[in-house]
């Protein structure tokens, strides 16, 4: 998730799964890469779909947080399947938006 990394699209945070337990993701929201532009909008229930080449997974939402960007605690690892999604608060360098979702099984 360094800043070389997202310049080119979606980051992994290191330490965190890439497909079982918890998957947490960063991503730009303006300038030439906008893949999450629209994260703070998503709600409660609206579903993601997650394809990577070890297969695909349907998460659903469960919260869609603001949160002080020292706050790290959207990449605790995690036993259940979840897909934590992080990008900038735009004008608030002190925030960051987290989007969490459960997989749908």
């Amino acid at each position: 998730t360094d800043s070389s990394t997202i310049r080119k699209g979606a980051g992994h945070f290191k330490g965190t799964s890439i497909m079982d337990g918890n998957c947490a993701i960063a991503g730009h929201n303006r300038g030439v890469r906008d893949d999450f532009g629209d994260l703070h909008t998503l709600e409660r229930g609206d579903t993601i779909t997650w394809i990577t080449k070890l297969g695909a997974r349907t998460y659903e939402v469960t919260s869609v947080q603001k949160v002080k960007e020292t706050d790290t605690s959207g990449n605790a690892p995690s036993t259940e399947n979840m897909l934590t999604l992080s990008t900038c608060a735009m004008n608030q360098r002190a925030y960051r938006w987290h989007v969490r979702a459960v997989e749908i099984v």
